[in-house]
């Protein structure tokens, strides 16, 4: 066989498999494998965007040291050059290989050093020393222990493998303070246990020799994140793993638990106590490794309270974990751990498929301020007639009920109100008077649809959380709070994110985005009902930005006890104190009310995930579809073929226009019921559009003389009749089988009783060209 005849998979096991295995790759725990990087980004209707995949990925204790990208044997091995490059940046390997079979090029990432290479290949353990010019025992020790996958069920992701690897790297080289910043959604509970389990089983402990398990303590600012983080350590033995916690000690004879290896606790139970604060009666020197999640409002801010216990515990290695990159708000966390070993970052997480996209709906009203005017009842509080009050004194100073309930029903008439979503509110009380507006006006009669998860709500707010988060249950649907959700909910299926009070800071908007980011199967966005101008944070440059320099941190010295008064620190509870004074309560007059309107616009994102005006979306798009098409024939006869049709969509998805964003550009030329092929005809030639009913009505009306049979005409007429009302997705090859099924009852009789497949797809392929002639 001509090496012309080949196909990639013949050059792969005839040429490329053999010179692995020479060289003893998947051998001796070595292993080769071809590796899904990212599934690409989740589209419209369960679609996702192009995913990447490696060809090879060789591992090597534990390390992803090279990567290497294979091609058929009769083209060129330099073709495979740049996807080596472009998967091993993103799995951190310092190795990338191309090869057709017959010649290889090898490209050093950290060096830059690139050229064509002779056989034989490198073995594993010469590949391991040219990536680790330097040896290190507890390098080779965590690489001996294998990642715990529960017997194969599932893999870290790839960012996930450079998050544990650069913590365990640190660690290895002696660092004390370690920092891993990642997107909320992308599983830092999941990176914080496979850590956790390295240095368990290798016995890694300050001492610096494996003579005794670690000792770690993972320590949260609320219940629930202590909470899902023991629960997701099962995999260690029982006797391995403790609570810190009130009922702990109670029944430990009022003694905090010292006889496991893993430790998990709340900074407020961990700093209160009688007598003494808990923390004291461990000696500082208990502790081997400390995992301070979502640091960058716990410990490590300058002015908590909690700073003291990470200062008692110095000689730990503590590991912090948050998903805010930005150091304007927090640079005393960056200073107190320095550097990220790594950051996986938001808008990244999105464009692999990791995360879930989301559209923002800006709510504007007619009362988004207000003016005080003696003809509305002043029901509590003093105003003057003039006073004016702007969105951050709603709710806080003054509060409208009419006011609330409007956009109440402003999004709760949009949403599907079987949907799960969570509402932002400006404080506790807030939050009840939402909660009581959203019941009286859903559509249901579940008396639990909607209820208020705040620091008053206590043991209750926690279990309606809880049952908020068991996708098998459907009730409670809505939550609302003010600030304890605004991290530390992990309920994957949110599809709706409402803010009705200001936001403070860029890390808590994040914080809130993050909310709705987890991955559900059927979940293809969700979407923030922003009433706020909440928006405009995306076009700061700190939304998902590139991190600021750390600051240097200030000299302190660490106290080692509970205060200087003798007082344990007064819990944290995620809400903030609201003001004792008398709010200002206003009832509007009937006519103010219901002349409340509003008006609701979309923001639009580039495919470099920035938002953009509606113009600017228009602008671009027009330039990437001038160098598609030619003309209109072109576009007509392109449009007409449902086969070449789709293939036009996925060059247009490949570029960041999905079905989803292409749906969009309907609204925007106002022709929300024409076939898409109308909507880019008029964006590139400016002909104006015709909806799928002028369409479709045409066709119908010449009576289609070219169908022969009745039950191919009525097959077609149903054809027609999804595209008219549901658009031209109908129209695709694919569908062909499930209208034959509804007709006809299953493929086969279909097939029968119209002559055969070929001719169905003949007469399918004259109507769309019918469709389309003018």
């Amino acid at each position: 066989m001509s090496i012309y005849d080949e196909t990639e998979a013949d050059t792969r096991a005839e040429r490329i498999d053999p010179v692995l295995a020479a060289a003893g790759w998947g051998q001796n725990g070595s292993k080769v494998r071809r590796e899904v990087i990212c599934p690409g980004r989740i589209q419209a209707g369960g679609t996702r965007g192009k995913g990447l995949s490696a060809d090879y990925v060789l591992i090597h204790k534990g390390q992803k040291l090279a990567v290497l990208e294979a091609k058929r044997a009769g083209i060129s091995h330099r073709n495979g050059v740049g996807q080596a490059k472009d998967y091993a940046d993103r799995l951190g390997s310092r190795f990338a290989y191309a090869s057709n079979g017959i010649n290889w090029y090898q490209v050093d990432m950290t060096t830059g050093a690139e050229a064509d290479m002779a056989l034989p290949f490198p073995t594993p353990e010469e590949l391991w020393d040219r990536t680790f010019t330097t040896h290190n025992d507890w390098r080779e020790r965590f690489g001996a222990v294998e990642f715990e996958t529960d017997g194969g069920k599932w893999e870290l992701r790839y960012y996930q493998h450079k998050a544990v690897n650069a913590a365990l790297e640190a660690l290895a080289k002696g660092d004390r303070r370690i920092l891993l910043t990642l997107a909320t959604g992308t599983g830092k509970t999941s990176i914080a246990f496979q850590i956790a389990w390295k240095l368990f089983q290798s016995k890694w402990n300050l001492s610096g020799e494996p003579v005794r398990r670690p000792r770690i303590l993972f320590l949260a600012d609320r219940n629930i994140l202590a909470d899902q983080a023991y629960n997701a350590f099962g995999a260690f033995p029982n006797d391995a793993v403790t609570r810190i916690d009130p009922d702990t000690i109670r029944k430990n004879g009022g003694q905090p638990p010292k006889n496991a290896s893993l430790f998990f606790t709340i900074f407020q139970t961990f700093m209160t106590g009688e007598g003494k604060a808990v923390y004291t009666q461990y000696p500082p020197d208990f502790f081997d490794f400390i995992v301070v999640d979502e640091c960058h409002r716990g410990g490590a801010k300058d002015e908590s309270e909690w700073r003291r216990l990470l200062e008692y515990f110095e000689p730990a290695a503590q590991l912090g974990l948050t998903a805010t990159p930005k150091r304007k708000h927090n640079a005393d966390t960056y200073a107190y751990f320095g550097e990220p070993a790594y950051t996986y970052a938001l808008r990244t997480g999105i464009e692999d498929g990791f995360l879930t996209p989301f559209k923002v709906r800006q709510m504007a009203s007619t009362i988004d301020a207000y003016v005080y005017h003696p003809e509305d009842e002043l029901v509590a509080g003093d105003a003057e007639i003039g006073d004016a009050f702007t969105e951050s004194d709603f709710n806080t100073r003054i509060v409208i009920e009419e006011r609330e309930l409007s956009r109440v029903k402003e999004f709760m008439g949009q949403i599907n109100q079987r949907q799960k979503a969570l509402v932002f509110c400006a404080t506790q009380d807030h939050a009840a008077l939402v909660r009581d507006l959203i019941n009286q006006v859903k559509d249901g009669t579940n008396p639990n649809y909607c209820h208020r998860v705040t620091a008053d709500d206590g043991a209750v707010g926690e279990q309606h959380l809880r049952n908020f988060q068991d996708n098998d249950k459907a009730t409670p649907t809505i939550l609302t709070t003010s600030q304890k959700l605004s991290t530390g909910v992990d309920a994957r299926n949110i599809r709706h994110i409402v803010l009705m009070r200001p936001i403070r800071s860029m890390i808590e908007f994040k914080q809130i985005i993050g909310r709705g980011t987890r991955t559900y199967e059927g979940k293809d966005f969700f979407t923030i009902w922003d009433f706020v101008k909440a928006h405009e944070n995306f076009s700061d440059p700190e939304w998902d930005g590139e991190p600021l320099a750390p600051e240097p941190p200030s000299p302190r010295t660490p106290p080692v006890g509970p205060g200087p008064d003798g007082e344990p620190p007064k819990p944290d509870d995620g809400e903030s104190e609201e003001p004792p004074r008398e709010k200002i309560v206003i009832k509007l007059s009937d006519g103010k009310t219901r002349a409340i309107r509003y008006i609701a616009t979309t923001t639009y994102w580039s495919p470099e995930g920035k938002p953009i005006s509606a113009a600017e979306f228009l602008e671009r798009l027009f330039g990437e579809l001038a160098g598609l098409i030619a003309d209109e024939d072109q576009l007509r006869k392109l449009w007409s073929d449902p086969d070449n049709r789709e293939h036009f969509l996925g060059q247009l998805s490949d570029r960041g226009y999905d079905q989803d964003r292409l749906n969009d550009i309907r609204g925007l030329v106002d022709a929300p019921d024409s076939d898409l092929f109308d909507v880019l005809s008029y964006v590139l030639f400016t002909s104006p559009p015709k909806t799928r009913h002028n369409r479709a009505d045409r066709l119908r009306s010449d009576g289609m003389p070219e169908v022969e049979t009745t039950d191919m005409r009525e097959l077609l007429l149903a054809v027609l009749s999804a595209y008219e009302t549901r658009g031209e997705t109908e129209l695709a090859t694919k569908k062909l089988g499930s209208f034959l099924i509804a007709r006809f009852g299953s493929v086969g009789e279909g097939k029968a009783r119209l002559g055969g497949l070929p001719a169905v797809r003949k007469a399918f392929l004259a109507m769309q060209q019918g469709l389309y002639s003018s």
